[in-house]
């Protein structure tokens, strides 16, 4: 019990940092674009790895032996998390957040391919359960799918690519070395993207402390979501993460004026029980 309250406690830190940088997100949008939100961002997470990393001595971590998996992983999660930004100013928070929860069905669907692993049967039916979720988030037979649904769905599958191949990395290099090349890379590609017209604008007074925030927020998020999957078993982490979707609902509704949407609520449903059924299935495997 005392585990699954410590992993209960990293998991709050985790949902309180994922729900902050969707509202430092949206705080930001008015005034700088997505490619320059990635960069900022980018630079607040290279200083923090730099000064962490010498604090704790274990800047000999960082290699160049898997540049290649480095390069394709963070330009999946620049594209992704760009694409996730992007979808925030366009559709309410809550929609934003169930069609993210699909990135670990996506990892079942794309992992034969990259990884290798077999697709087994409970897989495949978890996979189409994520499928129906997304079918009953978007209702694309109510509504005209808008640019805000695709770009959330298509932030999944680049989150799930980037998932995929930091299982890859983690197998030969440590965490220093991922988040360095995390941050350095994709502030890189946040330069190049950013400047490509010869015309990046520099954070003001109101948006530095956001850009701040979100920077802080993305590396603890991931910090706290490993912790507390070192803790306890997947099976108690996931439920814990998808609190995340009613607290965030909450806040559309009390900040930003989002009805509750039941459908959002709904499918989110059908795609934690595709995600859950998934893990229960490989729990059991491990502990046979």
């Amino acid at each position: 019990m005392n585990n699954i309250l410590r992993s209960a406690l990293w998991m709050s830190g985790a949902i309180l940092s994922f729900s902050s940088m969707a509202i430092a997100g949206r705080a930001v949008a008015t005034e700088l674009d997505t490619f320059e939100i990635m960069m900022y961002r980018s630079f607040v997470g290279v200083v923090i790895v730099v000064v962490i990393s010498t604090l704790t001595r274990t800047q000999s971590q960082i290699t160049r032996r898997s540049l290649g998996v480095h390069f394709v992983r963070n330009a999946a999660h620049f594209a992704g998390q760009n694409l996730w930004f992007f979808a925030l100013t366009l559709i309410p928070l809550a929609q934003v957040f169930a069609l993210e929860f699909t990135s670990p069905l996506w990892v079942l669907v794309l992992s034969p391919f990259v990884l290798k692993e077999r697709l087994t049967s409970t897989r495949a039916i978890a996979a189409i359960l994520g499928f129906i979720g997304i079918l009953i988030v978007a209702r694309p037979g109510a509504s005209p799918i808008n640019a805000g649904v695709i770009a959330a769905a298509l932030s999944a599958i680049g989150f799930a690519i980037s998932i995929m191949l930091t299982k890859r990395l983690t197998r030969t290099e440590s965490i220093t070395c991922i988040l360095f090349y995390l941050t350095t890379m994709q502030a890189i590609f946040g330069i190049i993207c950013a400047g490509w017209d010869m015309d990046i604008t520099l954070p003001s007074a109101q948006t530095a402390p956001w850009l701040i925030l979100i920077g802080c927020a993305g590396l603890l998020a991931h910090f706290c979501l490993t912790t507390a999957l070192s803790i306890a078993p997947a099976t108690v982490v996931v439920p814990i993460d998808f609190i995340r979707l009613p607290a965030i609902a909450v806040i559309g509704m009390l900040f930003y004026n989002e009805p509750l949407d039941m459908f959002v609520l709904l499918g989110a449903a059908v795609i934690f029980a595709g995600n859950y059924l998934n893990i229960l299935s490989e729990t059991r495997l491990f502990n046979a």
